[in-house]
């Protein structure tokens, strides 16, 4: 894989969702090349299950076509919108699969959830892809440990605010705090990484 989709999915055009929105299949394409690897990772990670993750994922691109016009760019970029909006669902099926009594308990779930975690890299998965893995890694282990606790506790365990907060025994707004000056962190980071490897 080239350079330059090695950092795709970081670096998607908001331009791009526009053109999307206005029913360009061209560009709907060019979203999924960009955004699917790191999605479906996402929903494996959540999950714990391929055959769903991508059953998750056409879900996910199905909601894209639909609500892209709803995406704002004022409140994060086109990944993080993507990202937020996988995550979003994976907790439901999670959640729908708890109601069906089909979940298991929360310490096997957290032992599927580290092998998935620790199963390395699959075949499908490229050498860029597993590069930046590395270093959303790095930059996640970086952060103080308060923020890394909250951005974990939401990305990964797909808590809420309030949720978190409970759980840490934290006012909401400190928990808000961490999470936003984390993810500013893992942002200036991935930047400088992503810079880094242009000039290579």
């Amino acid at each position: 894989m080239d350079r330059p989709a090695q950092h795709a999915a970081s670096t998607i055009d908001p331009s791009l969702l526009a053109r999307v929105a206005k029913g360009d299949h061209q560009a709907f394409s060019q979203l999924y090349d960009h955004s699917s690897t790191l999605l479906f990772t996402l929903a494996v990670r959540i999950l714990g299950n391929h055959e769903e993750a991508a059953e998750l994922l056409q879900d996910v691109y199905l909601e894209v076509w639909r609500k892209v016009s709803r995406y704002d760019v004022g409140r994060g970029t086109p990944a993080a919108w993507l990202v937020t909006l996988t995550k979003s669902r994976a907790i439901d099926r999670l959640r729908a699969r708890a109601a069906r009594g089909q979940q298991a308990t929360n310490s096997l779930e957290a032992g599927t959830a580290a092998q998935v975690t620790d199963a390395g890299p699959s075949p499908f998965e490229a050498q860029a892809d597993q590069e930046l893995r590395v270093a959303v890694g790095a930059a996640v282990a970086g952060l103080p440990q308060a923020q890394q606790q909250a951005i974990e506790l939401a990305y990964y365990e797909g808590l809420s605010h309030t949720e978190i907060a409970a759980r840490l025994n934290q006012p909401l707004g400190t928990v808000k705090t961490r999470i936003k000056l984390g993810m500013s962190k893992l942002r200036d980071g991935l930047q400088q990484w992503r810079n880094a490897g242009d000039l290579q």
